[in-house]
């Protein structure tokens, strides 16, 4: 498959993501979320961890909210994503923060907020399998951000994800890093190392 193939691919499947995420009820959303955050806080890949860092939510995303509220409140240190396009940086966050308008309309710190590196990420995505492998948004930013806290030291990936949004197999590219867990309102995924399924 052609990189022009792979592309298009890409595209295809990010857009029957939205699509499925998008038809989920509002409600629902919500309920789900609270299952995804009640499995996630029970690994003590998370519980355990710090700083973790997250994203503001989106559109019809996972809710992470619930997560960096109850590790706040345990006095954990938390992080939220600012995006210095095509990079991602991580800024302390606490429940109560002032947030601003960053790039692509996401809520995010403001720049007297300090700046941390995570240990575990918690991460958004369109589309997910069972190796491991996330399909973003097409930006690269949790890519390369990962890329680069792997760089200084262990770091987790943790994908928040509805288990519609479970597909059989996401196209990768050389620069898609594969998540290390997947939690969906249903269950935790765990990847066989390498990526297999």
């Amino acid at each position: 498959m052609t990189a022009s193939d792979t592309d298009t691919l890409k595209a295809r499947l990010r857009q029957e993501g939205f699509a499925r995420r998008d038809a989920l009820d509002k409600a629902w959303r919500s309920e789900a979320a609270n299952r995804i955050a009640a499995l996630a806080l029970a690994l003590p890949e998370v519980a355990d961890a710090e700083p973790v860092g997250s994203y503001w939510p989106m559109r019809s995303e996972v809710d992470p909210r619930p997560i960096m509220t109850a590790l706040a409140e345990r006095g954990r240190i938390v992080a939220l994503s600012q995006i210095i396009h095509p990079h991602l940086s991580w800024r302390e966050w606490r429940p109560g923060d002032m947030l601003v308008h960053g790039g692509f309309g996401v809520q995010e710190p403001g720049p007297d907020a300090a700046e941390v590196f995570p240990h575990v990420l918690l991460v958004p995505l369109c589309a997910f399998d069972r190796s491991g492998g996330r399909l973003g948004y097409g930006k690269g930013h949790f890519d390369r951000a990962i890329a680069t806290l792997s760089g200084r030291h262990p770091l987790r990936t943790v994908g928040l994800a509805f288990a519609v949004q479970e597909i059989d197999h996401v196209p990768q590219d050389p620069h898609d890093r594969r998540l290390d867990l997947i939690v969906t309102e249903r269950e935790v995924i765990r990847p066989a190392p390498g990526g297999a399924a």
